[in-house]
């Protein structure tokens, strides 16, 4: 049995299409799909009217919140959900999984697997040819997932007691994250496991969104990151949410959330990872096992780093720390290496290089993805 759980606030029209969505998923390999979905209500300002049962079978509960949890009302899901429910697929209220193949996916999880990271996609756009491109969502780790598409074995969330509510929405995941890897499991990544992010645009304030990326990135920090690490990550939250609050013109939620960082960072509470997690959390580990595995099949000595995104520090790490020398993009290097260990980014870039390159000029290694076999296998028979 399935349990998705989605939490919901005033927005009525893109709820009832998600549950369409829903209702459309159909079994797969011969499995049934026998499951609920329990949507958690933030206080919207009118009752969602809801189905009891969708097209498929689904039951559907509605359970309702006096006030605006955030992220944190799937706790509330969670606690009601089918203890005959292994798995808790999360989502939004503008996501859902594009098919049924997640569910055979998951049932051949190792039991040290205790959430799985969906492929998340957005609507298609078309480019400057009219061709439709379907770009993938921002964010994420190796074992970071993104709370708009991810299942979590139901004890492992009970357990750890799910969502912090204090981060409210944005990062809330890191930290889920961060407690799971510190439990000793491990998070994985299912191509099989497709989701749609609608990404309705409905109370999206980037003053709002800069001030609690700042703030809750800076709490990840101060609350998981090694003695001798935490300082540097202080300062790259700093760094990094600078630059995108410039971009976005959100300056002023950026200065908010600085200060209201500094005003609770010592009350965070410290767990400290050992440094060996500290770098699966980081995607430092991924980077070494995928600079690795590139270099068996291709002894390159240089590379340019492309596409820096999320994390680009851990690429230009691992590639120094193998030895390889780096070289502006541009120089005639050996390697191209995306350098973001964000998933979705990193498969976006790594399809448009590799298409565009046709054999030609340096190889394509997108680090994360070159140690998943079979992941890059499927990535480089679409590029083709």
């Amino acid at each position: 049995m399935i349990s998705f759980v989605l939490p919901t606030r005033d927005r009525p029209a893109r709820l009832r299409q998600t549950l369409l969505a829903l209702g459309r998923l159909t079994p797969t390999n011969g499995l049934a799909l026998e499951g609920e979905v329990i949507v958690v209500d933030n206080a919207s300002r009118a009752t969602p009217v809801l189905p009891r049962r969708l097209d498929n079978g689904l039951s559907v509960t509605l359970l309702q919140r006096p006030t605006n949890e955030g992220a944190a009302a799937r706790n509330e899901g969670v606690r009601h959900a089918s203890p005959a429910s292994e798995w808790i697929v999360l989502l939004d209220d503008d996501s859902y999984p594009l098919d049924g193949a997640f569910l055979p996916a998951l049932l051949a999880q190792p039991g040290d697997v205790a959430a799985v990271s969906a492929d998340i996609v957005l609507p298609g756009k078309a480019d400057e040819e009219g061709r439709l491109i379907t770009p993938r969502e921002q964010g994420g780790l190796p074992e970071v997932f993104i709370g708009c598409g991810v299942a979590i074995r139901r004890s492992v969330f009970l357990e750890l007691g799910g969502y912090d509510p204090g981060f409210n929405y944005y990062v809330e995941e890191y930290d889920l994250a961060a407690k799971i890897l510190l439990a000793g499991h491990r998070i994985a990544f299912s191509k099989h496991f497709r989701v749609m992010h609608a990404k309705d645009s409905t109370h999206r304030d980037m003053n709002t969104i800069l001030a609690r990326l700042v703030r809750n990135n800076g709490w990840v920090a101060q609350r998981y990151a090694p003695d001798s690490q935490r300082l540097a990550e202080l300062r790259e939250v700093r760094r990094r949410y600078r630059a995108i609050a410039a971009k976005e013109d959100a300056l002023h939620g950026f200065g908010e959330g600085l200060q209201e960082l500094r005003r609770t960072l010592k009350a965070q509470p410290r767990h400290a990872m050992p440094m060996a997690i500290f770098d699966r959390f980081t995607g430092l580990a991924a980077a070494r096992d995928a600079i690795h595995a590139a270099r068996e099949r291709n002894r390159f000595r240089t590379a340019s780093i492309v596409d820096a995104g999320k994390n680009a520090w851990v690429v230009e790490r691992a590639l120094r720390e193998a030895g390889v020398t780096i070289l502006p993009y541009g120089q005639d290097a050996e390697a191209s290496v995306i350098g973001t260990m964000s998933p979705g980014p990193m498969l976006d870039a790594f399809k448009r290089r590799a298409t565009a390159r046709r054999g030609r000029g340096p190889i394509v290694i997108a680090p994360w993805l070159e140690a998943m076999p079979e992941l890059r296998t499927n990535v480089q028979s679409v590029a083709a």
